[in-house]
């Protein structure tokens, strides 16, 4: 049967590719997909342990039985539309999506932005790259702000991440709470961005004069399966480092 394979962030610089379409045996898993790449690529063995798998938009274990035309996505830590979230490609417009968002009921309206800053760890920033995996960047982003309607009973949610090359000053993401009371406001902005952070796969590239690396991300939450449960007990994977 065949599967599509995609690499994202430094997994894409890594193997050389943004993809694959692969040939595999039927019943074959997750880890068969893991451990095909390993042997090709051995150098993929340092970042095992902190790697997540997604089949066909969906965080996917170890043991997940691959269908034809499944498509396997494989993620590194996250750098962190429609409805609650969207994708822009522009340049974000805070006060439109505040006002968009505001009604009269609401007491509070709470605001985050993520700037891209000059600079990182004492290096000169000249700019940065978002890329994500679009459509379940969208749809986790969706389950977010359902999740914080209902935890923190707050009115209205919305997120807008940037992806491409953004300058500095320029916002990278942009969350809006809207709602009663400011306490819940507060709270339910911390929450989404500090969890947006480590589930959504959206991974950026920090590019400075003396070169480019991609930004270390924050480690999925430990309910997603990571590469040393994806593909364990295979040769040199076990005590793999982050």
């Amino acid at each position: 049967m065949r599967v599509r394979v995609l690499f994202f962030g430094m997994l894409k610089d890594l193997v050389g590719r943004s993809g694959d379409v692969l040939e595999m045996p039927d019943g074959a898993t997750v880890r068969d997909v893991l451990r095909r790449y390993l042997s090709e690529v051995p150098k993929m063995s340092e970042s095992m342990a902190s790697l997540a798998a997604a089949v066909n938009q969906e965080y996917a274990g170890p043991e997940t039985v691959l269908k034809a035309d499944d498509e396997v996505a494989l993620l590194p830590p996250v750098s962190g539309g429609s409805g609650s979230a969207a994708i822009a490609r522009d340049p974000i417009n805070t006060q439109a999506v505040r006002e968009r968002l505001k009604r009269g009921e609401d007491g509070a309206a709470v605001v985050f932005e993520g700037v891209v800053r000059n600079q990182t760890r004492g290096r000169r920033t000249l700019y940065l790259d978002y890329e994500a995996y679009e459509g379940m960047a969208l749809g986790k982003m969706e389950e977010l702000a359902a999740q914080a309607r209902g935890q923190f009973q707050v009115r209205e949610v919305a997120i807008v991440h940037r992806l491409g090359r953004l300058k500095v000053g320029e916002t990278s993401v942009l969350i809006v709470v809207a709602s009663a009371h400011r306490a819940a406001a507060f709270d339910a902005c911390r929450w989404l961005i500090d969890t947006l952070k480590r589930t959504v796969p959206i991974w950026k590239k920090e590019y400075f004069e003396d070169g480019a690396v991609w930004a270390d991300g924050e480690p999925f939450p430990e309910e997603i399966p990571r590469g040393n449960s994806v593909a364990g007990g295979s040769p040199g994977i076990e005590g793999a480092s982050k």
